[in-house]
């Protein structure tokens, strides 16, 4: 083994979540930040429509929390939404005091401005124009990489967490550069992962977005929660150049019209609330209406309004749908739904502690409880802030305590070798991507998840003496952790006898009147040894 590395607190993760985090605890801490690749590469960066908080004097507290309870079909904790909320405006307040530069209404005036979407009874979206993840990301990736108590790691994948004796003690990392892996140590260690929708075809998510933090955690014996609950965008840009481009739900906010094949609006056909319904039931009418017509995509139709508007609202998105010929100020965006969001992941209470002493969860890793069955729009960059902060502040409070971590044994390479077989590699991830999509995707049936499972089933096996035999990969770990989320969201999707949100399936179309999270529970839980 090439390395070792010690800190304070460990950190696997660049996004909002993982840089908040870091640069709350540098003052008083040595923070190594991981990344999989480079800073400005995760899911925060492509966030497009904006953070919700209640800013607005016509807003209140309750009235964001009743909308994200309505929007999470009875499965939200109110103690988690509460808490969220009422930590939005203070959130908002440390991004504007780390530089962060968001939307005001004009150039003469100070207030902020705010934007809507689906699910909101009022305007809160806090915004940089269409790029809210790009100015967020940037202003904290600048800041993180000035200070002198955080180190970034990039190109460095973590494979598995040390624990003994119930307790995490760091990470065996891949150096995608040299090749080895490397331990890194710490007294505090942090998931900050993002989510696992690259298990799907469609995704609007970066190609980072494999799922690794809840694999780790599951390996490492920790609880998951509501993994059936994937959120579908309904508004990803279809066409065979645009890789995961996503067409932000404030087109919508600000009047964008659905149309199907035939020119025709439909969301009034589905709910009231037309093209500001909550993503789910956007996504699946979206979906219904392109099988009915036997169609490849949808449209989205902004053109009504003028074009210095969209250009002042709307830039990247003008400016992407222009380099690839469709003028939205004059004709209609071809979209169709992509997995876009993971509502589950690892269980951990309000501090982001999970089942594992010294191991956090923080951000779309994370099970809070602030989603439920369906997350509501633009809560998500909120929840890594707010969590991101309430972790940051328990790690600080109790660091002392945290003792000095045990010495792991360094990774043994010595009987394995390189693969001269990465075909195998390339296969299995489209193999599990299509059949996520066509049977764990928007529509479930009993009879699709069991043949989904088989296939998740055989596949792991395969993986397992891959990784057995040869040096590990980045594709090799992403596709490992993958194929062992997907398993999760398989298993959680068949235990829900109902239609709840996001889980939809055809066998059992009514919702239960009792809502209940779905907790699975790996065979090493409350005596965890791994690595």
């Amino acid at each position: 083994m090439s390395h070792f590395h010690a800190h304070d607190v460990l950190v696997i993760g660049s996004g909002a979540a993982g840089l908040s985090l870091a640069l709350q605890l540098a003052s008083h801490a040595k923070v190594a930040v991981l990344c999989k690749s480079e800073l400005n590469e995760g899911a925060t960066y492509w966030a497009q429509g904006g953070i919700a908080a209640v800013l607005h004097k016509n807003d209140s507290i309750d009235a964001h929390v009743s909308d994200t309870l309505n929007a999470g079909a009875q499965l939200c904790h109110e103690d988690a939404v509460r808490f969220t909320v009422e930590h939005s405006s203070a959130s908002i307040d440390w991004l504007l005091a780390q530089g962060v530069q968001f939307s005001r209404f004009d150039n003469d005036s100070n207030e902020l401005h705010l934007t809507r979407e689906g699910g909101h009874s009022q305007r809160r979206i806090i915004h940089a124009a269409d790029a809210t993840g790009r100015a967020v990301s940037t202003t904290l990736s600048t800041k993180a990489k000035e200070h002198h108590n955080i180190e970034i790691f990039n190109r460095h994948v973590a494979i598995d967490l040390v624990v003994r004796d119930g307790r995490c003690h760091g990470a065996y990392v891949l150096n995608r550069d040299s090749g080895h892996v490397e331990l890194f140590h710490a007294r505090a260690s942090v998931l900050a992962t993002g989510g696992a929708n690259k298990a799907y075809l469609y995704t609007s998510n970066p190609d980072g977005a494999t799922g690794d933090g809840i694999a780790m955690a599951w390996r490492a014996g920790c609880r998951v929660a509501n993994m059936e609950f994937n959120q579908f965008h309904p508004t990803c840009l279809y066409h065979p150049k645009a890789k995961s481009f996503l067409i932000t739900e404030a087109i919508r906010g600000e009047g964008g019209k659905l149309l199907n094949a035939k020119g025709e609006r439909f969301m009034q056909r589905y709910d009231e609330r037309g093209e500001l319904a909550p993503r789910d039931v956007v996504a699946r009418a979206i979906d219904h209406e392109m099988k009915r017509l036997g169609s490849d995509c949808v449209y989205l139709d902004i053109s009504h309004k003028s074009s210095e508007f969209l250009l002042e609202h709307f830039p990247t998105i003008k400016a992407r749908c222009l380099e690839l010929g469709i003028d939205i100020s004059r004709e209609a965006i071809p979209v169709v739904p992509a997995a876009h969001y993971t509502c589950g992941g690892v269980m951990v209470d309000q501090r982001g502690r999970s089942d594992v002493e010294g191991l956090y969860a923080i951000g779309e890793t994370a099970f809070t409880g602030l989603h439920g069955a369906n997350r509501l729009a633009s809560n998500s960059l909120l929840e890594c802030l707010v969590y991101g902060g309430a972790a940051a502040a328990d790690i600080n409070s109790r660091l002392d305590d945290l003792s000095a971590p045990l010495i792991a044994p360094p990774w043994d390479e010595s009987m394995v070798t390189d693969s001269d077989e990465d075909v195998i590699i390339s296969h299995n991830w489209d193999e599990l991507r299509r059949f996520m999509w066509d049977y764990v995707g928007i529509v479930r049936t009993d009879k699709r998840l069991q043949r989904a499972l088989n296939r998740a089933a055989l596949l792991q096996q395969e993986i397992a003496e891959y990784y057995s035999n040869y040096k590990v990969s980045n594709d090799l770990l992403e596709l490992r952790n993958l194929a062992m989320v997907a398993e999760l969201i398989i298993r959680s999707a068949m235990q829900r006898k109902e239609s709840r949100g996001l889980h939809y399936t055809l066998d059992y179309p009514a919702t239960l009147p009792t809502a209940q999270d779905t907790v699975l529970v790996p065979d090493n839980y409350g005596h965890q040894s791994t690595s």
